[in-house]
This record gives structure tokens, sequence and C-alpha cells, in this order.
């Protein structure tokens, strides 16, 4: 394959790719328990009074859902573009910094005391989340701020959060536990219309600010030393970039639960489809992860229709053999 036949071939990609998110939310629509052909579902959405039972299922459960998914799957991809690129390490995902133990600490210490407000249990757990995320920092900052320190103490902040997080749901009723349980596994099911008109501004607007930044994050990728010799204040955009990748992560764990894998994979498949330079590789990672998310969704409602198994199970399945390939491409190091 000649040069230009690669060029071809890498704009189609980019251009299938920009349309895979509408592609992605149709086949979202059809799935479920009530199978809608395509006929029938561009009836309800051209022509349809709102008034049916499937012109209802659609417009008012499923097309919520979808953006949700597309939403959460955004904000997991270009989280993990992020960290890879300011840790150095390609197995780092935006759970990784503790961020999904605070999240998860949050949102159970809210539905163990018995809340069941759709706004107070996301807004519990971005306040946790953004609390580890918080904690973190100050004890890599005490030790130089490496990318292995950061590492270490997201382990150690998560591992505490695991704890108090097992505390909580031995000591909550069944019904509580079950619920945090449920939602501890990747939970699509509450989208709210609420929910998404924020959910969007926060996810748009971390992703123009992370774009303005793709320059920074070429010379993270390059090593620290590098990058402050061409002139680049390590540090303080190291706390930019944490910052932001985090505040994206609580966004997708408030809205959805924990939805593992999407921020490790995604990043990976677009930088060997469109090289490693951040202009172009977050914005596709973007697009890639919203696609996926909604297609990994529709499987979960599809599979044991019309019982559903939660979304973070599908990404788990899909996720985890890409990551033992990472793993052992790397020979067992992180």
């Amino acid at each position: 394959m000649n040069k230009r036949q690669k060029t071809h071939l890498r704009t189609l990609g980019q251009f299938f790719l920009l349309l895979s998110p509408l592609l992605a939310i149709l086949i979202s629509l059809s799935a479920g328990s009530l199978e809608l052909s395509w006929n029938r579902l561009f009836s309800i959405l051209l022509h349809g009074s709102g008034k049916e039972i499937a012109e209802v299922i659609v417009w008012q459960i499923r097309l919520p859902r979808a953006l949700l998914a597309g939403l959460v799957g955004a904000a997991l991809s270009l989280s993990g573009v992020t960290f890879q690129a300011v840790l150095r390490n390609p197995l780092a995902d935006p759970y990784l910094l503790g961020v999904s133990g605070g999240a998860a600490l949050g949102a159970v210490a809210a539905l163990t005391c018995g809340v069941q407000s759709p706004i107070v249990i996301p807004l519990a757990a971005f306040i946790g989340a953004l609390t580890a995320l918080s904690l973190v920092y100050l004890v890599a900052q005490a030790h130089t701020c490496s990318s292995h320190t950061l590492i270490l103490a997201g382990v150690m902040v998560g591992s505490l959060a695991a704890a108090l997080l097992l505390f909580l749901l031995w000591r909550a009723p069944a019904d509580a536990t079950r619920q945090a349980i449920f939602w501890l596994a990747g939970n699509l099911s509450l989208a709210d219309p609420d929910w998404l008109s924020w959910g969007w501004l926060w996810v748009v607007s971390g992703f123009l600010l992370l774009w303005s930044q793709s320059l920074n994050l070429d010379l993270l990728t390059q090593g620290e030393e590098t990058a402050a010799d061409l002139g680049l204040h390590v540090g303080r955009t190291r706390l930019i970039l944490f910052a932001l990748a985090g505040a994206l992560t609580a966004c997708a764990v408030a809205l959805a639960g924990l939805v593992g894998f999407v921020g490790l994979v995604i990043p990976h498949i677009c930088r060997l489809l469109w090289g490693p330079g951040h202009r172009l590789l977050l914005p596709f990672s973007a697009l890639l992860g919203s696609s996926f998310l909604i297609i990994a969704d529709a499987i979960a409602r599809s599979l044991y229709a019309p019982a559903e198994i939660p979304v973070g199970v599908v990404t788990a399945v899909l996720g985890a053999p890409f990551f033992l390939y990472l793993l052992r491409r790397k020979g067992g190091s992180l």
C-alpha cells in the first residue's frame, strides 16, 4: 500500500469516525426488549406523535440513555488519553489514581444513609471523586510529584476508599446494599435530562480546555526533562491536566457509576490508527469512546432482554483481554 492509499484510507476512517456516534445511537434506539426495525425507527423519529408506547420508549427512555452513554464514554476516553500522557504510562486509565474509589465511597455513603434523590447521589459521587483526587495530588506533591509517586498515591487512596466502602456495605440494610452494588457495576438506566444538560456542558468544556493543551501533552510524552528544556513549566502543566482529567472522570462516575476499561482501551486504538499527536488523538478518542459505550449499553440491554446486565460488565469483558495484552507487551511491568 503506497503513501497516497494510506492517506485516503486514513481520511475514510476519520469520516466514518465522525459518523460513528450517530450510527451507534440509531443502533441503541432499535435494540432492547422491544426490538424496532429500521423502517419503524425512522418513522418514529421523523413522523411520530409521541403517544404510542414504542415512541415513548424511544424518545423518553432510550434516547436520553444513549446520550448519557455517549457523554460518559467521551469523558472516560479523554481522561484516559490525558492520564497516559501525564504519567507516561500506557496502562494508565481514569480509575488508576483513586478517583473511582472516592466516587464510589461518596455515592454509597449517600445510598446507605437512605438518600434516593437523583441529584444528591451523583453530587455525592462527584464530591468523593474530587476529594480523592485532591488527596492523591497533595500526597504526591510532598514527594516531588513524579509519575510513579502519583500512581502509588492513587493506589493507596483507592485501597483506603475500598476499605471504607466495604465497611459501609457491611453496615447498610440489604436493599441499600443491592442498589449500591448495581450502581458500582455501572448503571446507565437512570438517565435524566437535568444530568445530561450539566454533564454535556462539563464534558465539552473539559474537552476544549484539554484540546488547548495538545502541544503540552505532546511535550510531556517526550519526558519531563525534554519538556522543561523546551520551555514547558512541567509542574504547573501537570497540575492543570491532572485536575481536568480527574474532573472529567468524576463527572463520568457520578453519572453512570464505575464503567471500567473505556479510558484504557479507546486511546490505544486511536493512537494505533491516527498516531500519537494529541490534536487529533483527543477528539478522535472522544468520538470513539462515545460510540463504544453506546454500543456496549445496547448489548447490555439486549443480551438477556427484558432483563439487563450492568454496562460495566460488558466493558470489562471487552477491555480486560486488551489490558492483559498491553501488560504482556510491556513485559509485565507497569
